[in-house]
C-alpha cells in the first residue's frame, strides 16, 4: 500500500488521504486499487459505458504511469469510473504520445459509501510492456464546488505534473504464474 500525496497548491475540500497498492498481478491480469477517504463532496462520472475516451483527467479518475528501468519511453493507463479508459505510449517525458493496442478492455468498478470509495480496476496484462516496472500511481480527484485536487507517490514541480519520471518511485516485477 502506498499513501498518495496531494499537489500542495490544489488542497481538496473533504478528502482526506488516498491509498493505491496492486492487489494482483499475473500473466492475465493487473489488478490496482486506490482507496479514498473523506469521499463525502466526491464527483463520480456517470457511467457511459465501456470504451477509449480522450481527456479522462479533467474530472475524478485514477492513473497508473509504467516505465521500463533505464529507458526514457513509459506508458500512461487512465481508467475512470465512467468506465472509459485509455492507454497512450510516450515516447519520452510528454513526447511521441500514442494510443497503445489492448487485447480487450479493462474493467473497473467503483464503490462508494458515506466517507470511504474504492477504485478497483484489472488491466489485461497482455496489453502492457514487458516489466519489470518503475511506475507513478495517481488520481485526479474532483469534489463539489469545481475543487480538484491531485494525488501522486510524488511530486516534484509546482504545478501537477503526473508524467515526470522522478515521480515513478514504485517497482513492480515480473508476474507470478496464472
Amino acid at each position: 500500500m502506498a499513501e498518495l500525496i496531494r499537489h500542495p497548491a490544489h488542497p481538496p475540500a473533504l478528502v482526506r488521504s488516498v491509498e493505491f497498492r496492486i492487489i494482483g498481478f499475473d500473466a492475465n491480469w493487473l489488478r490496482a486499487r486506490w482507496k479514498i477517504l473523506g469521499c463525502g463532496k466526491l464527483v463520480v462520472p456517470p457511467f457511459a459505458g465501456k470504451g477509449r475516451a480522450d481527456g479522462l483527467w479533467q474530472t475524478t479518475c485514477f492513473e497508473l504511469f509504467l516505465q521500463q528501468p533505464g529507458s526514457p519511453a513509459y506508458t500512461e493507463i487512465n481508467l475512470s469510473p465512467s468506465e472509459r479508459w485509455n492507454v497512450y505510449d510516450f515516447s519520452a517525458k510528454r513526447e511521441g504520445m500514442a494510443e497503445r493496442p489492448m487485447p480487450h478492455e479493462p474493467e473497473c468498478t467503483m464503490r462508494l459509501g458515506t466517507d470511504m470509495a474504492i477504485f478497483d480496476a484489472a488491466i489485461p496484462a497482455a496489453g502492457l510492456p514487458a516489466p519489470p516496472w518503475r511506475y507513478g500511481a495517481t488520481a485526479v480527484i474532483a469534489e463539489e464546488g469545481g475543487i480538484n485536487s491531485y494525488w501522486a507517490l510524488s511530486h516534484a514541480s509546482e504545478a501537477p505534473d503526473f508524467h515526470d519520471p522522478s515521480c515513478f518511485l514504485e517497482e513492480v516485477a515480473a508476474p507470478s504464474a496464472a
